[in-house]
């Protein structure tokens, strides 16, 4: 029995050993299953949730319109409550900007201007007087009168252009509307340009050879008529003038009265006779002259172009034009180079016109103020602009780049004997054939009388003016007025001391 129990005893021990040795074995492998496996679903958890969250973000930004549906709050998830713009009905959200962009993005919609009924006095009235002044008799309706042709042209174009019919105007980037309350802009239309050169030596209104005395054509009594009639208007007292517009193209223009204008958009030819507070890039437009000759109708090319260079015009002129007499000495005897000197007649033109059309190179040197008008003959002759302008300001540059369609020359190097010619001779072939195709491209923004040309093209950099002249005007509500001793922050800067000859 011993025997047994002895047998037995050993025979179990081990066997218990055994059995222990397995079940721990299959445990441990159970837990190490099991733990894989549970790391397993919560990584197949954590993929289904961001797939979800995903889902959910990209069905929100898909479609919006599907997710507002619903106008009971409670019908709103929680991720609507939590972004409510995400969710926002995205077509009412475009129909708001759609009807909010004629007032706050002028430049994605027309611009609407109010045009002021002026006394005749002061559109039809002066070219009348211009007429009478050259020896015509007085006319019986003087709104059937003709605009004379002269470099200032622009009062007349945008006046005539607003006077159009809207079937007419497709394409405008401006519309005329009726009620002022409705208006953007008011657009005055005084002929300041044309006003500045009536012949005062006759009596207004008095037939030629005449004695009878009657009261001189003054251009200064005008002006300052013009400023009384603004003032009483409630349109110009609403905002001091800000939101009006006026031409002053030829440099005198409303020299006498300007200052009462300094806070209205100018249309000038240059700011060589403004000041920094009367005019500046920043509410200003600056707009081309009239061109005087005929528009080159040929191809590119140089063929027919044997002239190197070409000028004509005052030889001697005040202020900044004093450089022309100079390179007249430099250049009068230079081969191939014509300048001569001559004064705008219709016999001039035709003799300006046949040079610019047959010369390579059209030398554009500054006049009494920085800008001249031989700058337009010459781009719509595709002949190559040389400008020697030190100050000059051009129209459209955020269109244009003179660069490609003009040379800049300093005045110093200009002056330089030779310097000028040995240029312009370097020159290849090629490259003024680019200059003339480049021409080509863009002369239409210098032609008033072409039906997407100046007058668009001035009335879409008005356009542009407004976001700043709607901040002028609520910025003025509300700042405090002082007294300064120089102009405020009215002006652009420029580099001083950037490229001064260009090719």
């Amino acid at each position: 029995m011993s025997e047994v129990r002895s047998k037995y005893k050993r025979s179990s021990k081990p066997t218990s050993s055994s059995n222990l040795n397995s079940f721990q074995s299959q445990t441990q492998t159970l837990i190490s299953t099991m733990a894989r496996k549970s790391s397993l679903l919560k990584q197949t958890l954590a993929t289904i949730l961001v797939l979800l969250v995903f889902y959910a973000l990209l069905n929100t930004l898909l479609s919006p319109a599907n997710s507002s549906s619903s106008s009971s709050p409670k019908s709103m998830s929680k991720l609507e409550t939590t972004f409510p713009f995400t969710y926002a009905n995205s077509a009412s959200i475009e129909s708001g900007f759609s009807r909010e962009n004629a007032n706050n993005f002028p430049g994605k919609s027309v611009l609407r201007v109010y045009l002021y009924e002026l006394p005749k006095r002061f559109t039809h009235g002066v070219i009348e007087h211009h007429s009478i002044a050259r020896g015509r008799q007085p006319a019986d309706d003087v709104a059937l009168l003709q605009y004379p042709g002269h470099q200032h042209m622009a009062e007349w174009y945008l006046y005539e252009d607003l006077n159009r019919p809207d079937s007419d105007r497709v394409g405008s980037p401006v519309i005329r509307v009726s009620d002022p309350d409705e208006a953007d802009l008011f657009y005055v239309p005084f002929f300041s340009s044309l006003s500045l050169i009536v012949n005062t030596a006759r009596p207004a209104g008095s037939s030629p050879g005449s004695d009878q005395t009657r009261v001189m054509y003054s251009d200064e009594e005008n002006q300052e008529a013009l400023v009384d009639w603004l003032e009483e208007q409630e349109y110009w007292k609403r905002n001091n003038g800000r939101d009006h517009v006026i031409v002053a193209q030829d440099p005198n223009a409303l020299y006498r009265v300007i200052d009462k204008f300094k806070n209205s958009v100018l249309l000038v030819s240059d700011f060589g006779r403004l000041r920094s507070d009367q005019a500046s890039l920043i509410k200003d437009v600056i707009v081309p002259y009239s061109h005087r000759i005929n528009t080159y109708t040929g191809d590119v090319g140089v063929g027919n172009r044997k002239t190197l260079l070409f000028f004509m015009g005052a030889r001697y002129r005040k202020e900044g034009g004093k450089i022309r007499d100079l390179l007249f000495q430099l250049l009068e005897n230079e081969e191939d180079v014509i300048v001569r000197h001559g004064t705008q007649s219709r016999e001039n033109r035709r003799a300006a016109s046949q040079g610019m059309h047959t010369s390579k190179f059209c030398l554009n040197p500054a006049g009494d103020t920085p800008s001249a008008c031989r700058l337009f003959d010459s781009i719509v002759s595709l002949c190559v602009p040389v400008i020697i302008s030190d100050s000059i300001e051009l129209p459209f540059e955020d269109v244009i780049d003179y660069r490609k369609i003009a040379i800049f020359v300093d005045s110093a190097s200009a002056l330089k004997p030779g310097f000028v010619v040995s240029m312009l001779r370097g020159i290849t072939t090629l490259r003024i054939i680019e200059y003339q195709r480049e021409l080509k491209e863009v002369k239409h923004y210098f032609q008033y009388g072409e039906p997407n040309g100046t007058v668009n093209e001035i009335w879409r950099q008005v356009s542009q003016k407004l976001p700043l002249i709607k901040l002028m005007i609520n910025r003025d509500k509300r700042l405090v007025k002082r007294e300064l001793t120089e102009p405020d922050c009215s002006c652009l800067c420029t580099n001083q001391t950037g490229i001064l000859t260009s090719l």
